[in-house]
């Protein structure tokens, strides 16, 4: 297969599944071949580059190659290409995170997922945004990496279900410049630019993504950019880098259609918004620099200095009320890491982790409630700000036993403070002191949903283990057991954007230990892993049908996940990506409106099978690949009253070598034209149930245009 397209990193599934069993006992098969071992590299797990092969641990990298070949326009598209990975599509860009989890949803429900660019978490650990994903130049990315589950103890608050490393072009490759223009339905437009000044001491490289999408839903679309630069010196003492990175996004956003169940089947109706009012403003500013000395003694050390800002206007089109949210954050820190190799082959890692944060939320809502929710009334609802100040220090030792066997233990301790300031009313009043009439009794007389918590300082102290093995059968192939614990601090949102059953004092750290056991074989011909996992979570928060925060929750999460990448032959290559996995709640709690969660029911929107397949075909004239794409079906609230049905997808992508420098692309997207559901939801706010669903897309035909120019 050629290396510029070589990927590396209805019950069909079953046929997935039976392969990720089999791996384990094929493992003697498997080691027999030793030749042509290919060695992947990987930059998250260790914080520096180390081989995927000796990882301890899970790890999935999407190449450039893959990112180049999907060319995706919403970063669900990447997802399907890793096990256990559903990045759930909203309106335009929108999107909702599942990581060996259910899709999570609350105010701080993104905190369980840690978003890096370069290394570098893209916000401050307490004020993350469920759709963080689309300030991130993933468009424009070299790789990206992403490790489901706790990470170790390199990595902090936010790594609970999964980390996201998206790998930016370093400067010094090769000299040119590119341009990329690409067409497709609904006036859909996108141009990209990216430029390197080639190898040298003092290098520089650059992209620019502008894009333009007129929807496929009416009254919507969205214009986004963004761009990076970056820069690299040698320098007789060490090496010194510059990046800066940025996003802008003006969206109209389409909310929820709201037809009877399986209404998303009505090609009349299923691409009317509902909300034609709803929009989305966001821009996102990232500054680092790093330095890393001349290595002149026994320790390796690395600075890592950075600025973010990011500031955000949209209508939450998802409540009854739809109050208007303005968020903002501006921070930064320091990200210190020093390793030294020592006795046979061991090495210690060393670090600290420093970040400041101030942030504000203020919402508003101009229009009176409607009449079965008169608990969330006009006016004031939040407005306030936050200081919060984080330090961690980590230790991680790789200790070689013998020949074959390998043992990592790590520990990290984190500290994170807030102090909050409350600029109107406190309590669950209006904001002139007023109080609201539920006749339906689900809340306090009187009271309104919205609690304001008086001003106060909270802290959190936590620490987190990792302790892992692994075993070389031979060259090729190795086994591993990995114990993690993670853990995230409570979101700002959680503690002081507050409901009336809610109280500050009874919100915790979450935390979620894990423990995995795989295997990982990688040569020419063949790369797999295959890993089964159980996960257990304490101090849940979440947020139940009703839209009413839940606090102290419990699940549970277990489950095989497989990642097969074969070249059958020198031009034909198969990957096959699958997870079988079921997220229970392990308590029982009355969530109102009617909704009652028992432990064992499935958490909501959850599908116990995510798979997908792609077979391609690659020629000295280009490429071609059919991909499969499967969604299981899941609940739709948690009381496991309603359910999805689940869709198979299909995408077809061909790539035309016109000459060494330019090719022409043609993907279509859902090629059999399936009626289907991105997200389906049951909303439980008052009055009979709601069925509330993303409609997919129909199918869909995009152009592109490639031209590398070569510089002299």
């Amino acid at each position: 297969m050629h290396p510029k397209y070589l990927t590396t990193g209805r019950k069909m599934p079953g046929l997935i599944l039976v392969a990720a069993l089999s791996l384990p006992v094929a493992v003697p098969v498997i080691a027999a071949d030793t030749t042509n071992l290919r060695e992947a590299i990987v930059v998250t797990a260790a914080r520096g580059p180390s081989t995927e092969l000796d990882t301890i641990g899970n790890i999935a990298q999407l190449s450039e190659a893959d990112l180049l070949v999907t060319a995706a326009i919403h970063p669900y598209e990447l997802g399907v290409r890793v096990p256990g990975v559903w990045i759930g599509r909203g309106s335009g860009q929108e999107h909702l995170t599942a990581i060996r989890s259910p899709v999570l949803t609350g105010p701080g429900s993104c905190g369980a997922f840690l978003i890096m660019e370069d290394g570098i978490p893209t916000r401050p650990a307490g004020f993350c945004n469920v759709n963080q994903l689309f300030e991130v130049p993933s468009e424009l990315a070299a790789s990206m990496e992403i490790i489901r589950g706790p990470a170790n103890a390199l990595y902090g608050s936010n790594g609970l279900h999964g980390t996201v490393n998206t790998l930016l072009p370093t400067p010094g490759g090769d000299r040119l410049a590119g341009v990329s223009i690409m067409a497709g339905p609904n006036d859909y437009w996108r141009g990209k630019f990216n430029w390197d000044s080639g190898p040298a001491k003092n290098s520089f490289n650059a992209g620019l993504l502008l894009e333009t999408d007129d929807s496929y839903r009416e009254d919507a679309g969205h214009e986004q950019a963004k761009l990076y630069g970056k820069s690299r010196h040698e320098l007789a003492s060490g090496v010194l880098s510059f990046n800066a990175s940025a996003s802008w996004l003006d969206q109209d956003t389409a909310g929820f259609i709201r037809p009877d169940e399986d209404g998303y089947k009505d090609r009349d109706t299923r691409y009317r918004n509902q909300d034609p009012d709803a929009y989305r403003k966001a821009t996102s500013l990232r500054l680092s620099s790093t330095w890393a000395p001349e290595n002149n003694g026994t320790w390796q050390p690395e600075y890592r200095f950075f600025l973010r800002n990011s500031d955000m206007e949209f209508l939450q089109h998802f409540i009854p009320s739809q109050p208007t949210e303005k968020n903002g954050q501006t921070s930064g820190g320091l990200m210190f890491i020093t390793r030294r190799d020592g006795w046979h082959d061991s090495s210690l890692t060393l670090g600290i982790d420093a970040e400041l944060a101030q942030g504000f939320v203020d919402e508003y809502q101009e229009d009176d409630p409607p009449g079965f929710a008169p608990e969330r009334p006009k006016g004031q609802h939040y407005d306030y700000d936050v200081d919060s100040y984080l330090i961690a220090g980590f230790a991680s030792l790789n200790l070689p036993l013998n020949d074959r066997w390998e043992l990592q233990a790590g520990l990290r301790g984190e500290y994170m403070r807030y102090d909050y300031d409350n600029k109107m009313l406190d309590g669950n009043t209006t904001d002139t002191g007023g109080q609201c009439l539920d006749p339906d009794n689900d809340f306090p007389p009187d009271w309104c949903l919205y609690y304001r918590p008086g001003d106060r300082s909270d802290d959190f102290f936590n620490l987190s283990p990792n302790l892992g093995v692994l075993y070389k059968f031979t060259e090729a192939t190795v086994g591993f057991a990995n114990f993690a614990s993670g853990f995230r601090a409570p979101q700002a949102a959680e503690l002081y954007r507050l409901q009336a059953q809610q109280d500050v004092s009874d919100i915790d750290s979450e935390r979620l230990d894990s423990i995995e056991l795989g295997t990982r074989h990688q040569s020419e011909s063949l790369s797999l892993e295959a890993i089964a996992f159980y996960m257990y979570k304490s101090n849940f928060i979440f947020r139940d049908a009703a839209h009413i925060n839940v606090s102290d929750g419990k699940t549970q999460h277990y489950g095989i996940e497989a990642n097969i990448n074969w070249r059958i032959i020198e031009p034909v290559y198969l990957s096959l990506v699958g997870s079988y996995a079921k997220h229970e709640y392990d308590f029982d709690r009355f969530a109102g409106r009617g909704e009652e969660i028992k432990k064992g029911n499935e958490v909501d929107t959850a599908p116990q099978i995510l798979a997908s397949a792609r077979l391609g075909y690659e020629h000295r004239f280009g490429l071609a690949e059919l991909e499969w794409v499967y969604s299981d079906p899941y609940f739709m609230d948690a009381a496991n009253s309603a359910r999805y049905e689940g869709h198979d997808l299909f995408n077809l992508r061909l790539i035309f070598d016109v000459t060494p420098t330019l090719n022409f692309a043609i993907r279509v997207n859902n090629l059999t034209d399936e009626v289907y559901a991105d997200r389906a939801d049951l909303f439980l706010g008052g009055g009979p149930p709601q069925y509330r669903y993303f409609p997919g897309r129909e199918r869909e035909t995009y152009l592109e245009l490639n031209w590398r120019i070569p510089g002299s």
